[in-house]
């Protein structure tokens, strides 16, 4: 059995190299403010991305990202504007949600990318 941290591990490296695969130039990783954690900041095509992963190993409690409600992006674009006190020089940018369901059963992962993010989407 997995804990939720290498759960959580494992998701982060996968959609890292998702993210990598397709273009994205990673600039951090488990970013850390006194307002939260962003897991992956990153570029593609001079827009700064904020992604979020939630990893689960089954949907029984529904899908990942509907772990990102308004209260986590709230917490999260606190964290975002704490980070935008030392980067100055960012304009455009978006948070992304990449979810992933991981099958150690068949040691499958399957993974859904969800840019530009809101709790409407």
């Amino acid at each position: 059995m997995t804990s939720k941290k290498q759960l959580g591990k494992f998701g982060e490296q996968i959609a890292a190299d998702y993210l990598r695969n397709n273009d994205y130039r990673i600039i951090a990783t488990n970013y850390y403010t006194r307002a939260g954690e962003i897991d992956i900041i990153c570029e593609k095509e001079k827009v700064t991305i904020f992604v979020e992963i939630k990893t689960r190993s089954t949907q029984n409690f529904g899908w990942p990202e509907e772990a990102v409600n308004p209260s986590k992006l709230s917490h999260l674009i606190a964290a975002i504007q704490l980070y935008f006190l030392d980067q100055s020089e960012i304009t455009e940018w978006q948070i992304d949600v990449i979810s992933i369901i991981i099958n150690f059963a068949n040691s499958k992962a399957k993974l859904w990318h969800f840019s530009n993010f809101n709790t409407d989407s």
